[in-house]
Parts: C-alpha cells; structure tokens; sequence
C-alpha cells in the first residue's frame, strides 16, 4: 500500500510540472534515470508530445541544456527532431557562448550519443562537447569535476539507469523538493525489485542445480548467477519475472557449447556435434562422447520447454526457429574451432561477419522474441530468423568489446580468437593502442546503426527494441575485466541483489 501510494505521489508532481518546460524534462530524466519511469508511461508520454509540437516552432530553443535535454528525451521515444543549427553562428561555426556552459555541453554530449549515421551536426556537437569537457574536466571544482567524468564515462543513453541511480542521485544538483519525493519511491521500488530478483535467483539455482550440468562438465563454467544478469539487465520490467528465469536457460547453454568448443572437445568431436545440432535427431547423438551427449540432451530439453511455453501462452511454436539458432550458432563456433586447428588468421571483415555469430546474441534474442510473444507473425518471425539489423548491431557491439583484449574470462584458457589480432596482422605496423582506438571507433560506429534500427517504424514491440539497446549496454559492465581478471561493477552490483 505504502509503495501505491509513493506511485500516486511521483504521478501528482509530475502532472503538476504543467507548461514548465524544463522543470518537465528533469522530471522525466530523473525518473528514468532511477529506473522508476515504468510506472509513468502516460504521463511521460504526454509530455513529449507537447514538447515535440514545441520544437518544431522557431521560438523555443533558449536555454542549451533544456534544448539538448528536450532532444535526448524525445529521440529515444522516437522523435526525429532536428534543433541543432541554431546552435551555429552564419559561418557555421558553434556559437562561442556556448563554451562556458558546462551543464549545456554536459547535455549536448548525451544527446550526441543518440546519433545515427550521417547525422553530421550531432557528430559534430559530440565532438566539440566531448573536447571542451575533457579540457575542463581537470578543475577545482572536485564535485563538479566528478559530475563531469561521470557524463563522459557513463552517458545515460549507453548505461543501465539501475547500475548508475546511485550515482545520478550523488551527482544530482539542485534544491527541488521533488527530487525527495522520487527518492523515496526509488528506495521503495529497489526493494520491491530486489526481492522480486532475489526469488528469480533462487529459482535459477534450484534450476542450475537439478540440470546437472556442472557435475557432468566440470571444464566448463558454473556461473547461473552472472548469467541470469543479462536478463535483468535486458529485461528490468518487475512483471517480466518468469521470461527472465526462462531466458536465463539458453544464456546458460551458450556458455556451456562455447566451452565445449573452446577449451575442451577436440575437432573430430565439434564436428560430430555441429552435425547432431544441424540434423536435431536422436540417431545423431549416438556417435557423440558421454559429455556431448549430455549437453544435447540439455538443450533439446530447454527448447522443447521453452517451445511448449511459447505455445501455450502466445499459440505459435517457435521450435524450428530456436532449433535453426542453435545450429547457426554450432556453425559459427566450428568455422572458429577450425581456423584455430590449422593456425589460420582471418581477415577482419570474414573474423567479425563469423563473431557476430559466434557472440550468441542472435540465439538468446530469438528465445527472447518468443518469450516476450510481442508481434509473433509469419513476417516478424522470419525477419529474427534472418538475424535482422537491430540484432546484428547489438551482436557486433558485443564482440568487438569481447576482443578488446580486456576481455578475458576468469579461467579460461581458451582457443578464441581476436578481431585485434586479426586487424593487427591486415595492417601491419600498427600499434596495441591504435588498434584499439580502431575498434573503439567501430564500436560508436555501430552504435549508430543501432540507433537508427530502434527508430520508428521497425517490426519490433517497444519492449523488443529496448532490451537490444540494453544488450548492449550491458557489454561493458559484462566485460571490463580488470587486472585480477574480475568484474567489480557487475560484482558490486550482484552483492546489492542477494
């Protein structure tokens, strides 16, 4: 009752921001960045679409902030607005005024992540935002400072709002009463979520446990815990419990079949297997050793589960299509089981066309898609099936931040391959540090194209489309390993759930 009420509490402020332009928008900004907004979409909504009657009138862009964050917020709803010429002078230089506005820039450079391709002025805004912040970045004003690297380090738009609510509200500046009062729902509604997540975790390890998986193979790794935080992260909807506890089981295999290829079956043995996943008859697995014959038995089982689930709940079985994944998936890690086996190096282009693949994002958003049962046609399912855009991008985020070579899993001694080394044999000469400024450039690149896939119209529910976004938000967080070859923001951030 206490939480419905906070609910009804955040609702009243928020209408009661009226024809206030930017105390609206901070509004907006901080439910979202709290990770609270779920409960607004109406009103939030209606905001933006007064907003986006107002920017397209000539009159209404004053203040820079307010004019960054307005864009922000309508284009990550799918806005297409264009306001950012006025901010040039008649050479087409930035206004020099501009310079000085710290949390005007700060705003530029988060609306600048939400580019997509060919959009030179936002590029160009980022650019000269992200310059004159780094150079500012280095004075007195420590709290302000911080503020500022927090903004270049973590932009809204490519960051998790649960992971950095802490610090959004450390960082928060200003004496607004409202901001208590979304704070306190924000306190309320982590330890709704957390006991909700706390639940889910439990049903993972009962799940994990009785599957067996980890006494059978023991080369591979046993970590149900940090699997099961790709689903919440992708999917962060409190009501999508069940889908998460589901989506967690092919998380889990990936893991295991790329184990299974990468460190311990030899290549006679990956290509048996490949063959019974392609052919998915029980005639195929005869040949296979005892441990691949037992994960086949587990994945046949979670698919036809799952497949048996999507059926009941949405009356489309989707078995052909996470049974194909599954096999382009073997595919893909057997031509990188091969390349290794004869010490080949691939060009880049045919190494990443293979990585996007071998990432595993097209499998676990394919059982995603039917989890959800959003939009399940005959037109949308053969568009997943055929590893549309938005997933490709998601994919090619993930595996370029695999292969920065920060990337190495705990124990794993594997035979991965690298899009660095790949890149570093095309181009000889070429430094570490330059080849990882390449792929950090492939990687906004990509970024780009991702935006503009999540843009209006798609085949995608709103929901499909975040949970791509958010698959790629949660790369870095998944892969920054530091020198003990941990994860101390996923690990902080997994002690705060259990």
């Amino acid at each position: 009752m206490e939480h419905a009420k906070e609910v009804e509490e955040v609702r009243s402020v928020l209408k009661g921001a009226g024809e206030d332009t930017l105390k609206a928008l901070l509004m907006i900004d901080a439910v979202q960045r709290l990770g609270i907004d779920y409960h607004f979409h109406g009103e939030i909504e209606a905001v933006l679409e007064r907003l986006y009657t107002k920017f397209n009138m000539s009159d209404c862009h004053n203040d820079l902030y307010e004019l960054a964050l307005g864009f922000r917020l309508l284009r990550q709803e799918g806005y297409y607005v264009n306001v950012f010429n006025n901010l040039k002078d008649k050479e087409g230089k930035v206004q020099g005024k501009i310079s000085q506005d710290i949390e005007g820039l700060m705003g530029l450079y988060e609306a600048s992540q939400l580019s997509i391709k060919g959009e030179d002025i936002l590029e160009e805004m980022g650019d000269f935002s992200s310059q004159l912040l780094n150079a500012w970045n280095t004075n007195d004003d420590q709290s302000q400072a911080r503020i500022v690297r927090n903004t270049l380090g973590h932009p809204h738009h490519k960051s998790l709002a649960r992971f950095m609510a802490k610090s959004f509200l450390s960082d928060f500046q200003g004496t607004e009463g409202w901001i208590n009062v979304f704070k306190e729902l924000e306190k309320m509604d982590f330890n709704l979520v957390k006991s909700i997540h706390q639940k889910e975790i439990r049903q993972v390890s009962k799940w994990w446990k009785d599957l067996g998986l980890a006494k059978e193979l023991k080369f591979a790794r046993n970590q149900p815990l940090k699997w099961h935080m790709w689903p919440l992260a992708v999917l962060p909807h409190p009501s999508l419990s069940e889908q998460r506890v589901e989506l967690t089981k092919p998380i889990s295999l990936v893991y295991i079949i790329d184990d299974i290829f990468d460190v311990h079956g030899t290549l006679d043995e990956l290509i048996l297997f490949t063959e019974a996943v392609n052919r998915w008859k029980y005639e195929a697995i005869e040949p296979l050793p005892d441990y691949m014959k037992t994960c086949f038995n587990a994945l046949n089982g979670i698919t036809n589960e799952i497949s048996s689930k999507v059926y009941k709940d949405y009356g489309w079985n989707p078995i052909d299509s996470l049974r194909k994944s599954w096999a382009i998936l073997c595919n893909a890690f057997l031509v990188e089981a091969k390349w290794f086996s004869v010490g080949h190096v691939p060009k880049t282009d045919e190494y990443l066309k293979n990585g996007i693949i071998s990432s595993g994002v097209h499998v676990v958003l394919v059982h995603m898609f039917f989890l959800l049962g959003h939009g399940i046609t005959k037109r949308n399912v053969d568009i997943v099936d055929d590893f549309p855009g938005i997933i490709s991008s998601a994919a090619t985020i993930l595996r370029l931040w695999d292969d920065l070579g920060s990337a190495k899993d705990e124990n794993q001694e594997g035979h991965d391959g690298s899009y660095l080394d790949c890149y570093m044999k095309e181009n000889p000469g070429t430094s570490v540090e330059n080849a990882r400024c390449h792929v950090m450039h492939s990687i906004s690149e990509t970024w780009k194209l991702l935006n503009q896939q999540c843009l209006p119209p798609n085949p995608f529910s709103s929901c499909f489309t975040k949970a791509c976004l958010n698959v790629a938000r949660m790369v870095p967080l998944m892969y920054s390993y530091d020198g003990n070859q941990c994860l101390p923001s996923l690990e902080e951030h997994m002690k705060s759930l259990v």
